[in-house]
């Protein structure tokens, strides 16, 4: 939908970026100990998140991996937002609240897209009020999106009503997070 933004729109709106220092995991849960490694063996931490992953592209939620959780790690919550977006707050790409620890993994396609059903895990509404992966979509010119993945180990599984949205996310999650960690995605359209 946003490549549809002229590409000087884009480059005029270049300096207004939501930050990182809004995302989750700075601005909510900032004093949980960062000690989860995520992972993608589709792209590394900083790099540019290849196409196929975004609305250029096939769209599917990319494979994940993840290490280092704690010792009582009951669930696992991945939330992704685009800390690039020119809007006040990230943009929502992902909420998946009910992730089990193990495996210790989610591959290619796993959770629900456009256009692909995923393998039936629990997922909040994104910022455009859908339960699935939002692909990247930036608007051309507009510079690079940093696509911040973050996940969070609690302590107990949450009590959602389905689909939730970040806001219902965030609040459920409190006192219930035992350490978090991030994996950052870079897309762009020149």
């Amino acid at each position: 939908m946003l490549e549809k933004i002229p590409g000087a729109v884009g480059e005029a709106l270049s300096g207004l970026k939501a930050g990182r220092d809004k995302t989750a995991a700075h601005s909510d849960f900032s004093d949980i100990p960062d000690t989860v490694t995520l992972t993608s063996p589709a792209f590394a931490d900083g790099a540019d998140m290849p196409a196929r992953f975004t609305a250029d592209g096939a769209g599917v939620s990319p494979p994940l991996a993840w290490s280092g959780l704690p010792a009582g790690t009951a669930a696992l919550v991945i939330l992704v937002e685009d800390a690039g977006s020119p809007t006040p707050r990230p943009l929502v790409h992902l909420i998946a609240w009910a992730i089990p620890p193990e495996p210790a993994e989610l591959p290619e396609g796993a959770l629900a897209s456009p256009g692909h059903p995923g393998s039936g895990h629990a997922l909040g509404q994104n910022s455009f009020l859908r339960a699935e992966w939002l692909p990247p979509d930036p608007p051309t010119g507009h510079g690079p999106h940093d696509y911040v993945f973050q996940i969070f180990a609690l302590r107990q599984s949450l009590a959602l009503a389905e689909a939730p949205g970040r806001g219902a996310l965030i609040d459920a999650m409190r006192g219930h997070v035992l350490a978090k960690g991030t994996l950052t995605g870079v897309y762009y359209r020149s």
